[in-house]
């Protein structure tokens, strides 16, 4: 839990010092009140004091109480200041570390448990940070100072305050050794809950079309159950603590006044040093440590709701610090460019790659050149290794063994920010973001570093053959794109997408199977206006159809993970038995024959 608290800012440790001084005074002006009332208790029992006394007593018991409202009124405001600061802080900074991750890192965690870090467990710091700073630090200092002040004022009334504190003590002791690992589950049966629930709006379509509704229920409720029971049993063993605190209290207060009026019974008629009758005083006294006893049991219960809060969020601190201590597996290079006269190359050498932990290599010796301009497709039976192959070179995973190179340099070598601007990216899904048009199509930075113009936005939708349904569009492109692009159509989603890449003027395009969603002829126009306006640009392409990749000027088959074919279409054709059967199933003899 205190290992987070690295991220707290000195402007932050600052104020958190102030509320410290505005603490100790309130501690100390909440201490003299019982002083006070001993002195008015004092006063109305003795013959011939003035009114005038007991009013400037009580005055003087009025500042202090306004004075401690005013102390706690600054505290609060620090603790929310710091408190929101440090949690906003705490979400840029999980916000910046996640995307920097790989593939392999979100996957280690899942996105449903990010979404809960990013969310819920930072608010449950934030929640304790605003209570500690109230109450952890008040506590303490409260407890130690009146157990100080009536430390002398009588054995017996002591000893019932310590044995007070003691079974406070054990009885949290006791709660936090079975709470916690409950906190703990708490937290992880969050985490499904938000997968259970972003699995089913995701795949809303899916769910009515096989009339799923039912078994996705059942699947929440199986979720919702869990959680409920974790949280009732949390809920039921840290709602023990107020009745017991209450009835301690209520025991403690009794057992005060019981051996009060035995001492007061025993004390004698004589006066006190300072000419008070002795049963006064004992009187005076009882009255005072009731106060101060009350102030100690009170800091208990401050502790007390803490403790109910602390184990969740000391768990949601964990959580969180695994994902900020998490080193990322790709790391950034050091070149901006490439080797002088390459633009546009890539090269695979003896490439091999498997996922963490998996027992089998993904892809096994893949070598191939692309030259600057040349279209190299990629196809397969599915599983063969094509989509995983071509996210290497953007660096989404890093090859296991061998080398990818772009204009003659390792892809690990080149600066991040470098590498994606030489890149035009269309993944298998089409992704949109919330907006307008013009925004997904423009969407990031040019090479350099600036906006896209309004004209490169409309030539690259144009090139993607997009203008005709935009152009329809209500707003045109400031027509308006629902999340996730829902309220387009799944070939309209792709050429938005291809219209990104195609407007970032990128050296390199990677299509991955971004075509699938497009008929025939717009996807023989499309490739045709590509190919035309970004003349010497390197295109590397997945797909699933002969159709769209037979012009290539090289096509590169997989089968398991390796090559077992490359060439013309007309070459595999005659050398190539899968790439042969792949064709024989989508093309007619005549299509094959020509």
């Amino acid at each position: 839990m205190l290992k987070i608290f690295k991220y707290i800012k000195l402007k932050e440790w600052i104020m958190a010092g102030a509320s410290l001084v505005f603490i100790v005074t309130q501690v100390w002006l909440d201490l003299k009140l019982p002083d006070y009332m001993s002195e008015i208790t004092r006063l109305t029992q003795t013959p011939g004091s003035a009114m005038r006394e007991i009013w400037s007593t009580g005055g003087n018991m009025l500042i202090c109480a306004l004075g401690s409202l005013a102390a706690a009124i600054i505290v609060g405001y620090f603790a929310a200041r710091i408190a929101a600061s440090f949690s906003q802080r705490l979400r840029s900074l999980l916000f910046n570390k996640v995307e920097s991750f790989s593939m392999e890192e979100i996957n280690r965690f899942s996105t449903s448990s990010l979404i809960t870090r990013s969310t819920n467990d930072i608010t449950q710091v934030q929640i304790i940070v605003v209570m500690g700073l109230q109450l952890v630090l008040k506590a303490p200092i409260t407890a130690v100072w009146a157990i100080t002040k009536i430390a002398g004022k009588g054995a017996e009334w002591s000893m019932v305050t310590v044995s007070g504190v003691l079974m406070i003590v054990i009885m949290v002791s006791m709660l936090m050794i079975f709470v916690i690992p409950k906190f703990r589950k708490m937290q992880m049966l969050t985490d499904n809950i938000t997968r259970v629930t972003r699995e089913n709006l995701t795949g809303l379509r899916v769910v009515r079309a096989y009339n799923a509704e039912g078994h996705q229920e059942g699947k929440f409720e199986t979720a919702n159950k869990e959680l409920t029971y974790t949280q009732r049993f949390t809920t039921r063993a840290m709602a023990l603590m107020t009745p017991v605190m209450t009835m301690m209290m209520g025991g403690m207060s009794l057992a005060i006044y019981w051996i009060g009026a035995y001492l007061i019974d025993a004390a004698g008629l004589s006066l006190t040093a300072n000419g008070v009758p002795e049963k006064l005083e004992v009187f005076s006294n009882m009255v005072v440590f009731m106060n101060y006893n009350m102030q100690v049991i009170m800091s208990f219960m401050m502790l007390v709701m803490i403790f109910v809060f602390l184990p969740r969020a000391s768990v949601a601190a964990k959580r969180v610090n695994e994902v900020l201590d998490t080193e990322p597996t790709i790391l950034d290079g050091s070149v901006s460019e490439g080797a002088a006269g390459l633009r546009g190359e890539i090269e695979f050498r003896s490439v091999s790659f498997s996922y963490p932990d998996a027992a089998e290599n993904v892809l096994e010796d893949i070598s191939f050149t692309a030259k600057q301009g040349e279209t190299v497709a990629f196809i397969g039976s599915t599983g063969s290794g094509k989509s995983t192959l071509i996210n290497l070179i953007p660096r989404f995973f890093d090859a296991t063994e061998g080398e990818v190179l772009i204009d003659g340099v390792n892809v690990r070598d080149y600066k991040q920010e470098s590498l994606y601007n030489k890149i035009g990216y269309v993944p298998q899904q089409a992704v949109l973001f919330k907006g307008t048009v013009e925004s997904n199509v423009g969407y990031g930075e040019n090479g350099s570093g600036g906006d896209y113009a309004s004209e490169e936005v409309k030539k690259a939708v144009k090139i993607a053959q997009g203008a005709d349904f935009v152009e329809n569009m209500d707003g045109g492109y400031e027509a308006l794109i629902a999340q996730g692009g829902t309220n387009v159509s799944g070939g309209q989603k792709q050429r938005i997408a291809i219209a990104r890449a195609i407007c970032r003027s990128p050296e390199i395009f990677i299509f991955d199977d971004s075509f699938s969603a497009l008929d025939y002829k717009t996807d023989r126009v499309l490739r045709s206006e590509l190919k035309r306006e970004t003349a010497g640009v390197t295109s590397l392409i997945v797909a699933q159809r002969i159709g769209t990749i037979m012009d290539a000027d090289q096509i590169i088959v997989l089968d398991e993970g390796r090559i077992v074919g490359k060439g013309t279409h007309r070459e595999l054709l005659d050398n190539c038995a899968v790439y042969k059967e792949i064709a024989q199933s989508q093309l007619s003899e005549e299509e094959l024959a020509s």
